[in-house]
């Protein structure tokens, strides 16, 4: 594809390699551990908690063309797979498990699945899946399917958290079982840029090209996606979510069960829900955590988050002030966020000092630290005294908890490809606007309208890909899958509450359950009352009444 006019603003330019960053952290989940009941009530969605709709009205729906997309080679098969004796030998797998090498839960076990690279043509080549589980704690009634969102994040890794923020009650009962997608981390993770340079990516620095004056910049997203197609370009058209949701049903029949039982947070639940969408007649207990709409385009998903990070960063602000003397900002809320504004900036034009040779804050690292505080209020506290060291000229917490965030360990080294694996799967399951400089436009709209974050989440990160969208925006009904739980939290920023309120229309069979609260997702931090109904649907079938809210 050829590169979109370069008409953003500077600050867009300054953080283009930090999108990546951003944006794989607007698909994790990092619930924590399981509460007791804290009560629920039953009733309508809180007031004002769908004013927006996730950012859809944002882009312009009717007016500009989007981007061509080519077919899937997952999607449209001439019958199910499952059936096909051309699939046979990968829907008639046993997985062996064993010992896990870098996963930390209690009791983990880890095994390879197999399954084909190219859907449409099983004797084009396979690829391997990384799969681990933890058995039950008590009599197995069967196996529950996880996703962590992203994409990109590691499915297997994610166990570590996951067995804190799932009920024992379900954990008793159920194997836990995740995986890592195709392209991600263990299942033949797709190689793009060495650590040093995913440092500079991420950091959003530039430096003197090799070619030319020294005053022409590296563009790193042009760079990295280069680099991608160099190491992985046989991979990158097979990376897609269809692809991925007929590769759990290779892994449903390996476990030995009719039927997908499922936990999905983030991105996950758009995997979930196109599962159902192939599969109906296989969805068992469904719960979609953190629904992502897949109707929105590239450019009004971008402005959905941007939105949302947005309202989140304000409660944020309105929070710290309540705090008193250790909140950095002071005066109104509207003058704290200008007092945020002028400090990412200033790192911007001067980036801070910090603890650790030879690294310092950049505007881009500081944004990507500050968006990952809103993911969770419980971590607010933390946020203050970040950015109180920030505003002091000392940038080592503000990193600390960007590395963190990004999975970079002290020496340097990233634990995961999550950033590329993001942008891989991302770049293919919507497409954008076709015209470059509408696009453009679009996104100097949105950093203009949300200018926390919108500079970066406006933009497209995938203009520079290689590889085609495959997959039209188009609601998901999954007809005849049976009822299927969808949570929203009113004060999600990631995944706007508005986005669950839609995928539960769309889908024929649907309960929405809603937390009144901040921060992303709600099974496993809402106190118990999400939990409750979760856990009697997983454990007896019992499904929530809709629009419960609590």
């Amino acid at each position: 594809m050829a590169p979109p006019a370069r008409t953003r603003r500077p600050l867009a330019r300054l953080a283009a390699g930090a999108a990546a960053a951003l944006l794989l952290l607007a698909g994790c989940t990092d619930a924590g551990p399981a509460q007791g009941d804290a009560g629920a009530s039953d009733g309508a969605a809180a007031k004002g908690a769908a004013a927006s709709d996730g950012g859809a009205s944002d882009a312009e729906d009717d007016g500009p063309a989007l981007q061509a997309v080519d077919p899937s080679a997952a999607a449209d098969l001439p019958g199910d797979p499952a059936e096909d004796p051309a699939y046979a030998t990968y829907y008639d797998q046993q997985i062996e498990w064993g010992p896990c090498e870098d996963v930390y839960a209690e009791g983990v076990e880890c095994g390879t699945l197999t399954v084909p690279l190219a859907w449409n043509d099983p004797g084009a080549g396979d690829i391997d899946l990384a799969v681990a589980r933890v058995k039950a704690s008590g009599e197995s009634t069967g196996s529950l399917v996880t996703n962590p969102g992203g994409p990109g994040l590691s499915g297997v890794n994610a166990l570590d958290g996951l067995m804190y923020s799932i009920s024992p009650a379900v954990t008793a009962s159920y194997d836990v079982v995740g995986f890592d997608s195709r392209g991600v981390y263990r299942s033949e993770g797709i190689t793009c840029l060495d650590d040093k340079d995913l440092d500079k990516y991420l950091s959003g620095t530039a430096e003197p090209s090799s070619e030319g004056t020294n005053d022409e910049p590296v563009d790193w997203a042009a760079r990295a996606a280069e680099a991608c197609e160099a190491h992985s370009g046989g991979i990158l058209p097979y990376l897609d979510t269809l692809s991925t949701a007929r590769d759990m049903d290779v892994l449903r029949a390996a476990l030995g069960e009719e039927q997908l039982d499922y936990l999905g947070y983030s991105y996950g639940t758009y995997l979930g829900s196109s599962y159902a969408e192939l599969y109906p007649d296989r969805v068992g207990r469904f719960v979609l955590d953190g629904a992502v709409d897949p109707t929105l385009t590239r450019q009004q998903f971008g402005a959905g988050q941007a939105e949302g990070f947005e309202r989140a960063t304000e409660a944020f602000l309105a929070d710290c002030l309540d705090a008193g003397s250790s909140c950095p900002f002071h005066g109104t809320e509207e003058e704290a966020k200008q007092q945020l504004l002028d400090l990412l900036a200033g790192i911007d034009a001067e980036p801070l000092g910090t603890t650790s040779v030879d690294r310092e804050l950049t505007g881009a690292i500081a944004r990507s630290a500050v968006l990952s505080l809103m993911y969770e209020d419980g971590q607010w506290e933390l946020g203050r005294e970040a950015l109180t060291a920030a505003a002091d000229g000392d940038g080592s917490l503000l990193l600390d908890y960007s590395d963190r965030s990004n999975e970079r360990g002290f020496d340097g080294t990233y634990r995961t490809n999550a950033a590329f694996a993001m942008t891989a799967v991302s770049c293919l399951d919507r497409p954008g606007l076709a015209d470059a400089e509408q696009a453009a436009e679009e996104a100097e709209r949105i950093a203009e309208k949300y200018p926390t974050f919108g500079p970066v989440l406006g933009g497209d990160a995938c203009a520079e890909w290689p590889v085609p969208p495959l997959r039209e925006p188009a609601p998901i009904t999954a007809k005849g899958a049976g009822p299927i739980v969808v949570i929203g939290t009113t004060g999600d920023p990631a995944t706007p509450y508005a986005w669950a309120q839609n995928l539960s229309a769309q889908l024929d069979d649907a309960v929405l359950l809603t937390f009144e609260g901040n921060g992303h997702t709600a099974y496993g931090r809402s106190g118990g009352c999400i939990e409750k109904q979760v856990d009697t649907f997983l454990l007896e079938g019992i499904v929530p009444e809709d629009g419960m809210t609590c």
